[in-house]
């Protein structure tokens, strides 16, 4: 298995908090970078956090830095999104994606990922 599967997505209120999940095979989540994206009505893609494949590093876009945080579970074979202080304009669906390439910096670049989840719906309400 290669394609991952996201959870944890719903409707909260704006300042409020959701955890997303992104699983795959053992052998995707320890050897290559996962990352998540985001896709807003009417807007392109946009990344929002990657981790690479050591663990060792970690990107996030501006608009979500300091609210929130990527993290790998070994043991679950899971990447986690943790995502707090949420604000209406990060409403979107968010997407788990895998690059193949074993690099050692989390890739931010959308068409450098090869395999993507079907995605999980996050609004925010106002």
């Amino acid at each position: 298995q290669v394609q991952p599967v996201e959870s944890g997505g719903g409707l909260v209120q704006a300042g409020g908090s959701l955890r997303l999940s992104c699983a795959a095979s053992r052998r995707t989540f320890i050897s290559y970078t996962m990352g998540w994206f985001r896709q807003a009505p009417g807007k392109e893609r946009e990344f929002v956090a990657a981790v690479s494949w050591s663990g060792g590093s970690t990107n996030y876009a501006d608009s979500v830095k300091g609210r929130f945080t990527i993290s790998r579970d070994n043991a679950k074979n899971t990447v986690t999104l943790q995502m707090n202080s949420l604000k209406p304009e990060d409403t979107a669906v968010y997407y788990c994606a895998v690059d193949l390439k074993r690099t050692v910096v989390a890739e931010t670049m959308a068409g450098e990922y090869d395999y993507w989840g079907q995605g999980t719906q996050v609004t925010v309400s106002s």
